[in-house]
């Protein structure tokens, strides 16, 4: 079976978007999509992946290309007017630690690492975006962001501290589904995803033989009434018709079986699509780990690490993109999510500091399996590529025309 094949085949394209790209264009996204995944990259550590992505920009002639965060690109798209409004465009490139086993004649080269996330078709689509608005500008100049580090949720804050998105008027993204169909897009206002943040419990007690553990404060005992107590803090103190997870991962305590350590520390993931409810979840933790370390003679320490805010889209931008993608591929196409995504995604930084909008882009070939991200098995079909840069693109020229208009 060809490579082809395996990732799907471009007839389920829509003719609509395939038809914008040469063939030329085609086969030289396609390609670039592979080398991409073959060489996958950790976060920061980019270096052959932005060389590769900046040979590539290349032939969209691009007024710019500058070095940005280390292994982030940033390229400027000339548009109609050099005064009309910015807009940008985001692709992230980084990879995941895990070990791919797809069977694709372009797996990773590269042991225990993967683009299990769909960052090669990401990066690619930006590029493809590029070639698009290159042949039919926009009405202003747009920016083309290649980001790293998206998996660590650091990439979108470098690129923003280097100031080359400075006047930028608004920006999109996209991320690839194998939950919809390729040709379908979910372009909506709303909650997209969660905040992320993450904490760690330390819990102090005494040591003791294990055979006299009445001599001890327990540790582990407390961490393990801890992990239970936190589940209500979710079941009973957040909003039922508010989303909210709290998810412990992590427990690490002890080195014997005969011997109670004298700390055991806990770690997990808080998410939550408004800042109530991710403020709420971090003060009933800090209150029950204090109650329960009390109740079993403990101290405890709670470190908190904020993460990627939550991404939701102002109804303006989303209805840019909901434009856009019906004028490609047709109302039917464009679908609602169906679920509250908890999972984060670092481009909601961006919109913290501008607006923009973020969409989800069908992945999935006929007949193939909804396949979840972040797993050795996950690949996004080659179709997807090419709607996401045409849908990126056409969502560029609508947003940089209602700006116009209003500047």
């Amino acid at each position: 079976m060809s490579s082809m094949h395996l990732v799907g085949d471009l007839a389920e394209v829509p003719a609509s978007v395939l038809d914008q790209f040469s063939a030329a264009q085609q086969a030289a996204l396609l390609a670039l999509r592979r080398d991409l995944h073959a060489h996958p990259e950790l976060a920061f550590a980019e270096t052959r992946t932005a060389r590769v992505l900046e040979q590539a920009l290349a032939a969209a002639n691009p007024i710019a290309v500058q070095p940005v965060a280390g292994t982030g690109l940033v390229a400027r798209i000339r548009g109609r007017n050099p005064h009309a409004p910015v807009v940008a465009i985001r692709g992230d490139i980084d990879a995941l630690p895990i070990h791919e086993a797809t069977g694709l004649p372009f797996a990773s080269t590269h042991a225990g690492i993967m683009h299990a996330c769909g960052h090669d078709v990401h990066a690619t689509w930006a590029v493809g975006a590029a070639y698009l608005l290159a042949q039919s500008p926009a009405a202003g100049d747009v920016v083309i962001v290649l980001q790293p580090a998206e998996e660590t949720g650091e990439g979108a804050a470098a690129i923003l501290a280097t100031g080359a998105l400075d006047d930028v008027a608004a920006i999109f993204g996209a991320h690839v589904d194998r939950r919809f169909a390729v040709g379908q897009v979910v372009a909506q206002p709303g909650a997209l995803a969660a905040a992320a943040d993450t904490f760690s419990i330390v819990l102090h007690g005494k040591g003791a033989h294990g055979a006299r553990p009445h001599e001890s404060a327990d540790p582990v005992l407390g961490a393990g009434m801890l992990i239970a107590a936190l589940q209500s803090i979710v079941a009973r103190r957040v909003n039922p018709s508010v989303p909210a997870v709290l998810t412990v991962a992590t427990m690490q305590a002890g080195s014997a079986p005969n011997v109670i350590p004298e700390e055991a520390t806990i770690g997990g993931t808080l998410r939550a699509t408004d800042p109530v409810t991710r403020a709420l979840l971090a003060d009933e933790l800090k209150r029950v780990a204090a109650g329960v370390a009390l109740a079993h003679n403990l101290t405890v320490d709670v470190h908190f690490e904020l993460g990627t805010p939550p991404i939701v889209n102002p109804e303006r931008q989303a209805m840019w993109a909901h434009e856009a993608a019906t004028r490609l591929l047709g109302a039917e196409a464009v679908v609602p999510l169906g679920i509250t995504n908890m999972g984060g995604e670092d481009f909601a930084f961006y919109m913290e500091r501008m607006p923009g909008a973020f969409l989800r882009i069908g992945a999935r070939e006929a007949h193939g399996e909804p396949t979840p991200a972040h797993t050795p098995r996950f690949v996004a079909a080659d179709g997807s590529l090419f709607v996401g840069a045409a849908v990126l693109a056409e969502t560029a020229r609508v947003a940089s025309a209602a700006l116009a208009a209003h500047s």
